[in-house]
């Protein structure tokens, strides 16, 4: 009998994704190539970059620098075909309650299907209520951007301070850095998440409060730190303008779904702008959360971008997977995460407009397929969710770029760029594009002792200034960012997720590891702010932690 204390469970039941034939025959391949080198595999295959590339859109991707033969390719391709893929992908685009633990569907995609299509759900039609709020987004925009829509004093709006959390402030915060040069001159948005009041003083101190638009993000609008920043705001606006709560309507508007919290909070219900529970927050940038975003860019550059989520969708549901963008990154994706055991993915966009896309995808990303267990409740015994992290390229050459060409962990990046620039000074583009090149060249092959000590380095720096290669990257490129390429590119990477937790068997669209640390946190508050020593029922190091801290902190 085996030892209690020592029998792994999960090691003595493998799962059958685990012990399934694409599986198996993947584990093989991954040791055959074990030996191999990215130089070899290109020496061996001459049309390898021509048979390594997709075209999906506005976006050509070159996938040849990874560590993929056809035979690797056939063994995802039959994995993803294994697992059910396409019919996971028709029942999330017709609508079906895949986000079983919380009995929901997940029909992000329908917010930008076109106007006049429909797809009922439960019974009902659930597009055209999305462009009646699309038009309503429309309609409100255009006053703002026209200075129609005026604040209590008079004036028009210039300041719009998009106030949410998590998917409400970093989708429409990338997508306005992403979108510069689209933005309305005049207007400037600055996004508030941090509960952190720096966050939100550091922002409104410049700001006139005549001038100033307060959009607030909370579907049940009883989000702490977003309520929190709210109110903030709230006090900041009617201390400025003379102490009437009255200005609040002019000032603020809601996107919600909650018109009881909203009337109470004193926006004008009229103002409040409706999604719904199929729509995730990282999900969520396409719908009313993107208002802060229209009232910068326009309505027509908008819908535009939302044709280009719509584009990239079609292009998942119906293209054969060999030549699926956002299906084979998923895959390509698992190949490194479970087979070679590579824990981390890097974005790594060559567009400064882009500087926000990592951190948008780390959300996306983590928070989808970060799951230790599988759709039926049971510990999965495989990885699922790399770490995903990044910085734009110049500046992390000069930070991290090390690690990745010499650290010991190997670390598969995405390289995106465009070959057009929004601006381009003195032919800078071309300096950003050949170091996006040389970077995917030098991973890829590296260099070896004897093209160092060819090159004339002296035999005590050959080792160090030798580069072993064989670091897989993605490179997508793109004409330039336009709108559309935004919305292409956010829907890629969405696919590419919901792609690996069907791999993975993950429900992709909960995220129950957020809640844990809010429900605690609503614990604590009022033994932080009780006037009476509190009796304190945690672990003795949140006990002594909460003691530290009321016995040290400094009140008014």
């Amino acid at each position: 009998m085996s030892d209690p204390a020592t029998t792994d469970p999960v090691a003595d039941n493998p799962s059958s994704l685990t012990s399934s034939p694409a599986w198996l025959a993947l584990t093989d391949l991954q040791a055959g190539l074990a030996g191999s080198s990215l130089r070899q595999l290109f020496a061996d295959d001459p049309e390898r970059s021509e048979r390594f590339t997709i075209d999906a859109v506005d976006l050509h991707a070159d996938l040849s620098k990874n560590m993929l033969n056809d035979e690797v390719l056939t063994a995802l391709v039959s994995l993803a075909e294994q697992v059910g893929l396409q019919a996971k992908i028709d029942a999330m685009f017709a609508g079906e309650r895949i986000n079983t633990t919380e009995d929901r569907s997940v029909l992000h995609t329908a917010l930008r299907k076109p106007k006049g299509s429909q797809l009922e759900v439960d019974g009902a039609d659930v597009v055209g209520p999305v462009h009646t709020v699309l038009d309503r987004m429309a309609d409100f925009s255009n006053r703002v951007r026209s200075g129609e829509w005026v604040g209590a004093s008079g004036k028009r709006m210039r300041n719009i301070v998009n106030i949410g959390i998590g998917g409400s402030d970093l989708g429409p915060l990338m997508a306005y850095r992403a979108l510069a040069s689209f933005r309305h001159p005049d207007i400037q948005c600055f996004y508030v998440s941090n509960v952190d009041p720096a966050h939100l003083l550091e922002t409104i101190k410049p700001l006139d409060p005549e001038e100033t638009l307060f959009v607030v993000a909370s579907k049940t609008f009883t989000t702490l730190e977003t309520l929190s920043n709210a109110r903030s705001a709230r006090s900041w606006l009617v201390e400025g303008l003379g102490g009437d709560l009255a200005v609040v309507a002019k000032h603020f508007v809601a996107l919600s779904t909650n018109a009881d919290e909203v009337e109470a909070f004193g926006i004008d219900t009229a103002n409040m702008f409706e999604f719904w529970d199929w729509v995730g927050g990282r999900y969520s940038v396409d719908s009313a959360i993107g208002l802060s975003l229209m009232i910068a860019i326009g309505s027509d550059a908008f819908r535009e971008m939302l044709d280009g989520f719509h584009q990239m969708d079609e292009h998942f549901r119906t293209t054969p997977f060999a030549q699926n963008l956002p299906v084979m990154l998923g895959l390509v994706g698992v190949w490194y995460r479970n087979f070679f055991d590579y824990p981390t993915h890097a974005v790594l966009p060559y567009i400064q407009a882009l500087d926000r896309f990592p951190a948008y995808l780390q959300q996306l990303d983590m928070e989808s397929n970060g799951k230790h267990v599988s759709k039926d409740g049971s510990t999965v015994d495989y990885e699922t969710g790399p770490i995903i992290w990044g910085e734009p390229g110049t500046n992390g050459q000069h930070a991290f770029y090390q690690l990745i060409h010499q650290g010991t962990t190997v670390i598969p990046v995405d390289l995106i760029g465009a070959i057009d620039p929004a601006d381009d000074v003195g032919g800078q583009h071309d300096f950003l594009m050949a170091n996006l090149f040389a970077q995917a060249e030098a991973l890829a092959f590296g260099k070896t002792a004897e093209e160092v000590a060819a090159s004339g380095a002296s035999d005590d720096l050959v080792a160090h200034r030798t580069f072993t290669g064989n670091r897989p990257s993605n490179m997508i490129l793109t004409q330039t960012l336009t709108p559309s390429v935004v919305g292409q590119l956010v829907a890629l990477y969405e696919h590419k997720v919901f792609t690996q937790g069907v791999i993975w068997d993950v429900n992709s669209f909960d995220q129950w590891g957020v809640e844990l640390g809010k429900e605690l946190a609503n614990s604590i508050i009022p033994e932080l702010q009780s006037r009476t020593e509190p009796e304190l029922s945690h672990d003795s190091s949140t006990n002594a932690l909460i003691r530290r801290y009321r016995n040290n902190r400094s009140r008014d």
